[in-house]
């Protein structure tokens, strides 16, 4: 009698899996997906749900910041967007790109540092730490990276203004943040959207000379910074880069590139890759 045959039909592609966490070259059932590719999509769909429904720990978030970066002038700062709670938040994205009065009221009474004039900026950067669409994002990267940043800055000798923690925030509210703050720049690291391979994400946005009502024309982008995506050294190397080309040439987004060379090694390699 011969062999049964086997209910799933392996892709012959499968071996490029181990390149990518995309979901290539899953073989089938008959017409339909093996059943663990159907149940890890499943759990994927689950994780990416949690993590844009997961609420920021402000609280430990800001003792776990203020205990990895001892050198920061001033304990991190809790802000809130316009947006009051999270259904609000996904439904009102415009509210989420400002901030709510008590907030505005307390970063505008916030002293300046007694060595900068009235007339200037009185902080070269502002990084505003933001949960956008994953808390989880940010629980987990935001202290690793920032700890590989300050590294960087410190030798630098910038003026860093107090850190902003903010809730149920867009990118855009650290337009407003940074020019309350007065901060000739602003960083704003947000949990991405979650994809379904990647509910830990964190992107990063510079912006020069913030103030309400720029665009994302204006803002220079590092994504996917995670332990599986862009490393946390490299990350703050091409940020630190942008940084100082910023205030060099004083603008940001489209008329400033990434020129780091972070994509020379994979293109050493080109020739040994025929998907290439």
């Amino acid at each position: 009698m011969d062999d049964p045959k086997p209910p799933v039909t392996a892709n012959p592609w499968a071996a490029l899996r181990q390149f990518t966490d995309a979901r290539i070259a899953l073989g089938r059932a008959g017409v339909s997906l093996p059943t663990a590719a159907h149940l890890d999509f499943q759990l994927a769909h689950a994780q990416a749900r949690d993590a844009v429904h997961l609420a920021l720990d402000v609280s430990t978030l800001a003792q776990t910041l203020d205990a990895a970066l001892p050198d920061l002038p001033a304990p991190c700062l809790a802000l809130h967007s316009a947006a009051g709670d999270r259904s609000v938040y996904l439904q009102r994205p415009d509210l989420g790109r400002r901030l709510d009065v008590a907030s505005r009221e307390r970063l505008s009474a916030l002293p300046r540092p007694a060595s900068v004039s009235p007339a200037e900026r009185p902080y070269d950067l502002a990084v505003v730490v933001v949960d956008g669409l994953s808390a989880l994002a940010i629980s987990q990267n935001a202290a690793p990276f920032l700890t590989q940043l300050f590294e960087r800055l410190v030798p630098q000798q910038l003026t860093i203004a107090p850190v902003c923690l903010v809730e149920q925030g867009r990118v855009a509210i650290g337009d407003e943040v940074g020019e309350l703050l007065g901060a000739q720049a602003v960083l704003v690291l947000i949990g991405e959207r979650p994809g379904l391979s990647s509910p830990d994400s964190l992107g990063l946005y510079l912006t020069w000379a913030p103030r309400v009502g720029l665009t994302d024309a204006n803002r220079n982008c590092i994504s996917n910074v995670r332990p599986a995506g862009l490393g946390y050294a490299e990350a703050a190397h091409k940020l630190v880069y942008l940084l100082t080309q910023a205030r060099h040439r004083q603008l940001s987004g489209v008329d400033l590139k990434d020129e780091t060379g972070g994509g020379t090694e994979l293109l050493a390699g080109a020739a040994k890759n025929f998907l290439l």
